[in-house]
């Protein structure tokens, strides 16, 4: 340095510098190392930074004003710097020689100008609107200035003037311009021409935020405040961007992925190649061997070879995703590494205030510089976060798109392995591992170097004795991962209790009518209470480990400090513990709590993830349908579809389903193929789509092909997108298509026509709907091949016909178009070009129907087969009479009868079968659903009519849910508090005061401990201190256990008492309301909200409290060591309850916004799985490709405002942290004087522990509130109105009552709801005890309706019921509904055993059930399963079919034998033969009971004592049934339509 700036100028003076109040540096060292720094900086980085713009260029920004000042201000620095320059030189010719320095500085800072300016101009052509790399360097220029100023002003004023006037002007030019350069580079640039910016309607704010709002994620506040002022919505955020969206990220991973499998492949030809290619031993001359290497030879030849190399996922991911992620773990590093420098500022301060004499600014600046360490410390923690969060987003996109788009292209042997709801998990489940993964990846490498830094520093601070401490951690590491794995256990336990429970709520809630109808409730209600506290004894054993692994967490830094310190003092003498030593020891063993923490969680989320990576490598690894199994491209032939010698199997390795097939069909004829069930009609159309595989032969299709699948595959859309399905809307084609489709009469009893909402599966369309749907689709495409899989079977026999002559036959719209249709109607063989037989995967026959009548084969036997069946088969799904009714109100026989006329076949079989089926549509009563689901989404039967006329109504049968925005009420928060206990509530926070309060004892003795230092007592007292010290820090882990351990015990009796109560209302609730409410929202209650209660809002109570509480504890320590800090406390309260509260409101909606966005990914996928057929077969394929990757981008665009509000909240927090260790330190010194270094040590080092505690705080805050919203909602289902007393004490009537079974109605009205019409009008009437009833009326007339008066599911509007003379409003429900019986339409079973399902309460013994089971006919069936009446029955009684399922109904009611039966009679979906066997069994058991029937069948109670016909809720007719046969009333109009009577 001398040779530089020459003897005069020295390099270093320590006594101006240090040991001074007015510090200055020395000149030599401003005009080096000063002057340099921000050179080697920019010069440094230029390289890497020209590289980085080359590769990145987002178009050029026009010059602005600003751009030229900067670009001026550039220049002029250079000309400044150079004027130095010159005039050395000019010194030098005068003679006057200067030091070598005043040459090279003034270069040196000249050419780096002149690379700033080309840099301000070489981003400017690049698109860089604001710039990280020239802030840095002209904020480097303006700190290193800031000495050289300060001193200069001071030479000039202690001189009389100034002896270089020319370098002192041309600094303080050279100061001004840099400053100004420093400024104009705080602002942006405009956008670049051309950008997506300029065109997007709602663009991030990031692509054009300024480098130091990128830093400190200032750009996101708008939105911040946005959500505070309101909810925010979809509309409010921004577009994502273009870099995170699916269009670039799933390239980018499936790119790699192909490269991954070709290198694969190629590994393996290469391998394969060299093994075959060796000349076989020719050493003998037996031809016997074929002269080659046996098979043997050649196995082991390739087990030599390495294995081939497997594409490898994780590969293509680190390939794709790599460097982006690269870059945030430089971050990483350079936080770990800027971490460690407080503790040693720590040291510093503490010597500080022990030196008497010192100079008060080496105290200030100590401060500033630790408030300066942990700000930079926030800001690149936050930026390395962001990186992390941004490639797990980025994974999840890709890993997402990937599977969705090999999902879509998978062979069907493939599809079997892997089931959609697998396929769903792949991408919920491990892709969301993958995301979680990634944030926290770099503790791998971080964790151990972290440990290994703090490690060295406590070497050197209280050198060997650390190892003490670090056995201790070492020896609790094993304890949290048993406690770990147990608790893992139980989680496991615990799912499948709940999913039991739900299983049975939904069961219940679903069959809730008839537990009401038979009185069962408290029988399933304890059911549920049993599983219920299963489910909360593994919840308390949860808890108990969770309190010891809460105490384990709290008390081991203290632990370790503790048998450090013993160690430390015991070991020597001359080991004094003094505050340095104690409280800089105590900041690093708090910085290696979290490595120490986080490691065992990334290795089992690893763990994890290597699962999930394995689970997707194998499901992208699956084979690939061959595009070119089918030739598309003919054009030669007049034939539209050729199959020459086809072989096709379902899978590979599968036996073929189709043997040599040959078809030819000519350019627009329409063949029909017929067959048996199961003979391989499916597979042929499935071959000629290419779905399945195929093994030899030439399948060819000339033009674009339509196809109708078996199963109507309907999206969840509006009808009419189903139906256009992509293609454009033309309204006078669409009409066409409805029309020829029979889909016209059922848009009018649609709710919105042909814009109503579909659900999932086609859930509110009947299954004759949906098929016509499908059809319609096929139509609208207008193709030239159109393959039809069996359409016609959904639909009943007039709209088969229908369908069939306006679209399918050879008047019909397609005429002209080739068509395959799959059929088992026979009636409409006759009018078909071509018939195929097929008979067990071969072509039996083929040609006219008048040919293959002729041979008299295996179609003449097919024919004799189904003539009989076939009206059976058409009428089978009674779900259709729905629509039937409403598309032909006229009497159904006409329809059938002119059908019959036009058939050549058979006729008089199916006269009679015709009279059975009309039978059926005497009446439309049956048709509101037949399966349970339906059943809920209806409006109920009886208020049909009247809905119908009024659509208002109907509309507004299901409200919406009421979503809860903005903040949670206080109350809730006291619901909450009295559901735990009030008294253990205050407990709770108490225990939670003392344990801080212990530990605050704890630190406080360590700080007097160490004070012992100053006055030389340390050895005579060290047992105290140390006895003392570990009793305060034990008594705080026992107390931090029995405050975790009681909190849980409050929150589980709050579970249980709100699930209780949810529970028992529930059941309480009378029917209306499971009428008009959705099961979805009831179930919703029992599970998520009763998991959040159980499970989430514990943990975050804990949480919250432990926060709060350190929070206060810091508070308090600095406010009690220097009591000035409580002025600072009220603005920065302030702030922080500010930036909560932003955060809180905009970060909860950005949640509940992102759940909502999350669902439509699955259900979307799930529907596209099941679809993937229909949708190659249309080519629709990138289409789908295209809207799974805008659900996945609308998910993102809501999650990533979601990362980037808790990196601004932590910069902002933590902001406020670094404060208030800012203002610690310079209080401490400011008072140093009366302070001693124990109490610095000890306010200091809980200043530095804050930061994280005030973050987490506002994070639990917000997750508090969010969670507290379930406990509203359950309680809100738990105070539904109810409907009256199951069991009145004063009022219960008589054991035997009723003895005579006489039923009354005086006047009788009721309606269903309030402000709905009456449904049954003063109705009066009287029954004998043992009279046989019919009920009779067309739909809609109340049928129905009288018996839930009955059984009091609707309660009277006016008039009364009484039964043997007693009113049956006066008794209990249960009192009355156990004595009456009922066969409900419906056979509901329960999951559960037989036995349960007949008799839930244990009443009867074995004898009788057998008895009974004899009595309705099950005896057999049930004595042949091997677990007799233990046969379990599955959900919804899965296993039986329906007819036996009614038989049990029957069943029961023949085992409760009241004395009054009603009887709900079956509809048309019930056979005959069941029918019959309950009719019997009926006469025969319930002889001399009341019996009320409700007949569709009028042939059931033609011997009836009295029929009572209703009209409109009135009685129309009542008396016997042949006087009113002869009054040739409504009843004889019924029964001639029946049949019944000439």
């Amino acid at each position: 340095m001398e040779r530089l700036c020459g003897p005069e100028l020295p390099f270093w003076v320590a006594n101006q510098t240090f040991h001074t109040d007015r510090p200055d540096l020395p000149e030599c060292f401003q005009l080096s190392v000063l002057s340099w720094l921000p050179c080697i900086y920019l010069w440094a980085v230029c390289p890497i930074y020209l590289f980085y713009l080359k590769r990145n260029n987002r178009g050029y920004i026009m010059m602005s004003i600003m751009n030229r000042f900067k670009t001026v201000f550039g220049l002029l620095l250079w000309i400044v710097c150079w004027t130095d320059l010159f005039y050395t030189f000019h010194e030098l010719r005068q003679g006057n020689t200067q030091p070598p320095i005043y040459f090279v500085t003034p270069l040196v800072l000249g050419m780096t100008m002149l690379l700033a300016t080309f840099l301000i101009q070489f981003e400017r052509l690049r698109g860089v609107q604001s710039s990280g790399v020239l802030f840095i360097f002209w904020f480097l220029c303006v700190l290193c200035a800031i000495v050289p100023f300060r001193s200069k002003i001071l030479q000039a004023s202690s001189q009389s003037e100034v002896n270089d006037k020319l370098r002192f002007t041309t600094f303080y030019f050279y100061f001004a311009l840099v400053v100004c350069e420093l400024i104009l580079c705080c602002f942006n640039e405009k956008p670049p021409l051309f950008s997506n910016v300029v065109t997007d309607p709602n663009p991030c704010p990031e692509a054009t935020a300024g480098f130091l709002s990128t830093m400190t994620f200032w750009w996101f506040t708008s939105m911040a405040i946005k959500g505070y002022k309101m909810p925010l919505e979809t509309k409010d955020l921004w577009s994502l961007n273009q870099r995170d969206s699916s269009k670039v990220t799933v390239p980018k991973l499936l790119n790699q992925w192909e490269q991954e499998l070709t290198k694969a492949k190629s590994d393996q030809n290469l391998s394969s190649q060299a093994v075959y290619s060796k000349p076989p031993p020719s050493t003998t001359n037996h031809t016997g061997a074929g002269g080659g290497s046996s098979p043997e030879e050649v196995e082991v030849l390739l087990s030599n070879k390495k294995a081939p190399r497997q594409p490898s996922f994780l590969r293509a991911l680190i390939k794709a995703f790599g460097p982006y992620f690269l870059i945030g773990s430089a971050f990483k590093l350079l936080q770990d590494v800027v971490t460690f420098v407080n503790p040693q500022l720590l040291r510093m301060l503490i010597s500080f205030t022990k030196q008497k004499g010192a100079p008060d600014w080496w105290g200030y600046s100590l401060a500033f510089l630790m408030f300066f360490t942990a700000f930079l410390q926030t800001l690149i923690l936050h930026r390395h976060f962001q990186y992390c969060f941004v490639t797990g987003m980025n994974v999840r996109t890709a890993v997402i798109g990937a599977i969705y788009r090999k999902s879509l292209v998978i062979t069907n042997a493939a599809k079997r392995s892997s089931t959609v709801g697998e396929v769903v998990n792949l991408m919920s489940v491990d892709a969301q591992r993958f995301m979680d993964l990634t944030t926290f990846l770099n503790m791998l490498w971080s964790a151990p170097l972290q440990i290994m830094l703090a490690l060295y520093f406590l070497w050197q601070n209280l050198g060997p004795s650390v190892l003490a401490g670090v056995a201790v951690m070492i020896m609790l590491i094993p304890l949290n991962a048993v406690i770990a794995m147990k608790t893992r256990a139980y989680q496991v336990e615990q799912m499948q209790y709940k999913d039991a429970r739900i299983k049975l709520m939904n069961e219940i809630l679903n069959g809730i009518k008839v537990l009401k109808l038979y009185a069962w409730e408290n029988s399933f209600k304890k059911k549920v209470l049993d599983i219920r506290q299963k489910e909360l004894d593994v919840l308390r054993k949860t808890a108990y480990l969770g309190a010891l692994s809460t105490m384990a967490w709290t008390s081991a830094p203290f632990l370790v400090a503790l048998t450090t310190f013993a160690v430390y003092v015991s070991i020597d003498e001359n080991n004094i513990l003094d505050a340095e030593k104690a409280f800089v020891s105590l900041s690093l063993f708090n910085i290696l709590r979290f490595p120490l923490n986080m490691l065992p969680q990334v290795i089992s989320s690893m763990v994890q993830a290597s699962v999930s990576l394995k689970r997707i490598e194998s499901f992208l690894s699956h084979e690939e349908l061959d595009p070119n199994s089918v030739d598309r491209k003919n054009t030669a032939a007049d034939f539209a579809v050729t199959v020459v010698n086809g072989k096709f199997s379902w899978a590979k390795d599968d036996p073929p389903v189709l043997h040599n097939i040959n078809v030819m069909v000519p350019q627009g004829s329409l063949l029909a193929v017929v067959g048996h069930v199961g003979c391989g009609k499916s597979s042929l159309l499935s071959s000629l789509l290419g779905e399945v595989e195929k093994l030899e032969g030439e399948v060819s299709i000339r033009g674009s092909v339509a196809y109708v699948p078996q199963q109507a595959w309907i999206q969840n859309a509006t009808l009419r997108d189903n139906i256009l399905f992509g293609k454009d809307y033309n309204e006078q084609k669409y009409r066409c298509v409805l029309e020829a489709c029979a889909l016209t009469p059922d848009l009018e009893v649609l709710p919105g026509g042909d814009m109503t909402e579909i659900g999932e599966k086609g859930i509110n369309l009947s299954g004759g709907q949906r098929q016509r749907v499908s059809l319609a689709r096929a139509v609208y495409s207008d193709t030239d091949v159109y393959l039809l899989d069996d359409p016609l079977s959904a639909v009943d026999a007039h709209v088969a016909k229908h369908i069939f002559d306006n679209l399918i036959g050879p008047e019909g719209c397609l005429k002209g178009k080739t068509r395959i249709l799959v059929t088992h109607g026979i009636s409409f063989l006759p009018q078909v070009d071509n018939i195929m037989v097929i008979v067990e995967g071969r072509v039996s026959e083929m040609g006219s129907y008048q040919e293959l009548l002729k041979q008299n084969g295996a179609f003449a036997e097919f024919l004799r087969n189904y003539s009989m069946e076939d009206f059976v088969e058409e009428e089978e799904p009674a779900e259709e009479i729905i629509q039937d009714e409403e598309l032909f109100p006229d009497d159904a026989l006409s329809n059938h009868a002119d059908m019959v006329d036009n058939e050549p076949v058979v006729n008089e079989t199916k006269r009679n079968f015709i009279r059975q089926i009309s039978i059926i549509s005497a009446d439309g009563e049956n048709l509101r659903g037949r399966s349970v689901r339906r059943h809920n989404c209806s409006q109920k039967k009886h208020g049909e009519q009247q809905e119908k006329k009024k659509p208002k109504e109907l509309q507004k049968l299901i409200h919406a849910e009421t979503a809860e925005t903005g903040r949670v009420k206080s109350k809730v928060f006291l619901e909450y508090a009295k559901a735990v206990g009030i008294l253990l509530s205050v407990f709770i926070c108490f225990l939670y005061g003392c344990q801080s309060a212990a530990a605050i004892g704890a630190n406080i003795w360590l700080s007097q401990w160490t004070n012992d230092a100053l006055t030389n007592q340390t050895q005579e007292n060290i047992h105290l201190r140390v006895g003392v010290y570990a009793a305060l820090g034990i008594a705080q882990g026992l107390l931090v256990m029995l405050s975790s351990f009681t909190l849980a015990m409050g929150n589980i009796g709050a579970a249980r008492k709100l699930h209780f109560n949810l529970l028992t209302n529930k059941f309480h609730t009378p029917q209306s309301f499971y009428d008009t409410t959705p099961l979805g929202r009831i179930i919703n209650r029992f599970s998520k909200d009763i998991y959040v209660i159980d499970e989430a809002l514990p943990s975050t109570v804990l949480m919250f409290l432990g926060t709060f509480f350190v929070s206060l504890s810091t508070l308090i320590v600095i406010i009690s060591s220097t009591p000035i800090f409580a002025v600072v406390i009220a603005p920065l309260a302030f702030i922080y309850v500010f930036v909560q509260r932003f955060y809180v409101a905009t970060s909860r909606q950005l949640k509940r916004l992102e759940s909502v966005s999350r669902s439509p990914i699955y259900s979307h996928f799930s529907e596209t799985v099941t679809g993937t057929s229909v949708i190659r077969a249309y080519g629709r394929h990138s289409a789908f490709v295209l809207m799974s990757d805008m659900k996945v981008d609308e998910n993102q665009k809501c999650y990533y405002p979601g990362i980037v509000s808790n990196r601004w909240l932590g910069v902002r927090i933590e902001f406020i942290g670094n404060c208030i260790v800012l203002f610690a330190a310079l209080f401490a010194v400011i008072g140093k004087e009366n302070l001693n270094p124990g109490l610095v040590g000890l306010s200091v080092s809980y200043a530095l522990q804050v930061t994280m505690s005030l973050n987490w705080m506002v994070r639990m805050t917000s997750d508090l509130e969010n969670n507290i919203v379930a406990v509203e909602r359950v309680k809100e289902y738990s105070e539904t109105k109810t409907e009256a007393p199951w069991e009145i004490e004063d009022k219960k009537p008589p054991a035997d009552w009723p003895m005579k079974g006489n039923v009354e109605f005086h006047d009788y009205s009721v309606r269903y709801r309030e402000g709905l019409d009456l449904v049954l009008k003063n109705l009066t009437l009287s029954v004998k005890g043992g009279e046989k009833i019919g009920i009779v009326g067309r739909t809609g007339a109340g049928k129905s309706s009288m018996t839930l008066c009955l059984f009091r599911l609707l309660e009277s509007a006016a008039g009364e019921i009484t039964i043997d003379d007693v009113k049956i409003s006066e008794i209990g429900l249960h009192d009355l509904r156990s004595k009456l019986t009922i066969i409900p339409q419906e056979p509901v079973l329960f999951s559960g055993t037989l036995k349960m399902n007949l008799d839930p309460f244990e009443k009867y013994s074995d004898e009788e059930l057998w008895a009974v089971l004899e009595h309705c006919h099950l005896h057999k069936f049930v004595s042949n399963q091997p677990a007799k009446l233990e046969l379990e029955c599955s959900e919804g009684g899965e296993n039986l079919s329906v007819g036996q399922r009614q038989l049990v109904c029957l069943g029961r009611a023949l085992l409760r034998k009241t004395r009054i039966l009603v009887l709900d009679e079956a509809t048309a979906a019930i056979d005959l033969e069941t029918d019959d066997l309950i009719q019997s069994t009926i006469r025969t058991q319930f002889e001399d009971c009341t019996v009320f029937t409700i007949a569709h069948r009028l042939n059931t109670i033609m011997d009836y004592t009295r029929v009572l016909v209703l009209d409109k809720g009135q009685i129309a007719e009542f008396d016997t049934p042949t006087n009113l046969l002869s009054q040739k009333g409504i009843f004889y109009g019924m029964a001639k339509d029946a049949g019944l009577t000439q």
